[in-house]
């Protein structure tokens, strides 16, 4: 496995998201599952900014995001919860990325202001590839494993890090690699839900060895999640372009 120990070195620092080249992913593999009628219709919005594609806009919520948008990005469940989502405990006032997708969706569906809709989309794109992430819908007392430091390849990081970007910046074969692979994978997304998505991504931090006991990061462990890793971002892609597809298809 080649590493790039420039690749986790950007990643030491406190993390928020998957990285930029998995949410461009995770947008390009919803685009192809669009239907005629959301398609049209994402191109219009789109149009408001011309130039703008799914791609694109696929990382504006992180580049925009506020003190008030910041809780839209995760959600913190208890450890001894589960996994259960529960909105009155977890996402009071809708200020999680559960509370944010439903949100966003209903805005997305509605007939407010072309601009507002927009938004929406843009939020959408971001936040569904986020709750995918396994460790934004985690636990509150490590942030997520941003608090777990752990060496990965030689290089002072942390959990929520590597799994934001480290992995990815150093994917076997590079991220043309990768592309391939979630391009050629497709999965049945069961779960049609976003509290759903966020259960999901929780059981994967529950995992006895999701947490490295040693705090060390080699290729074994790499390799352990690397099919993790590809299917969590094939089921935002997909799942992403459900949502879409309900929202903007009246029919469907």
């Amino acid at each position: 496995m080649v590493v790039s120990l420039m690749g986790f070195a950007c990643f030491a620092g406190p993390a928020v998201a998957w990285g930029p080249d998995a949410h461009r992913l995770v947008a390009a593999l919803a685009e192809r599952d669009l239907a005629v009628v959301p398609r049209a219709e994402i191109k219009r919005l789109l149009a408001l900014e011309p130039g703008a594609t799914l791609d694109s806009i696929s990382n504006e919520a992180d580049d925009t995001r506020t003190a008030i948008t910041a809780p839209w990005h995760y959600v913190n469940l208890p450890r001894d919860a589960n996994c259960r989502y529960a909105p009155a405990r977890d996402c009071v006032g809708g200020q999680c990325v559960v509370g944010a997708i439903e949100a966003q969706t209903q805005v997305l569906a509605s007939s407010a202001g072309d601009a507002e809709r927009l938004l929406a989309l843009k939020y959408l794109v971001h936040l569904i590839a986020d709750v995918h992430q396994p460790l934004h819908a985690a636990f509150g007392d490590d942030r997520g494993g941003n608090r777990y430091q752990l060496q990965a390849f030689g290089i002072g990081t942390n959990l929520h890090a590597l799994w934001d970007g480290g992995l990815i910046e150093n994917w076997p074969g590079g991220l043309k690699a990768l592309r391939v692979e979630v391009a050629t994978r497709r999965l049945s997304p069961v779960a049609s839900i976003p509290a759903e998505w966020a259960a999901e991504s929780c059981r994967i931090v529950s995992t006895p060895d999701f947490y490295p006991v040693d705090r060390s990061i080699g290729s074994e462990y790499a390799k352990r999640w690397r099919r993790t890793v590809v299917d969590r971002l094939v089921l935002a892609g997909q799942r992403l372009a459900a949502i879409l597809n309900a929202s903007l298809d009246p029919k469907r």
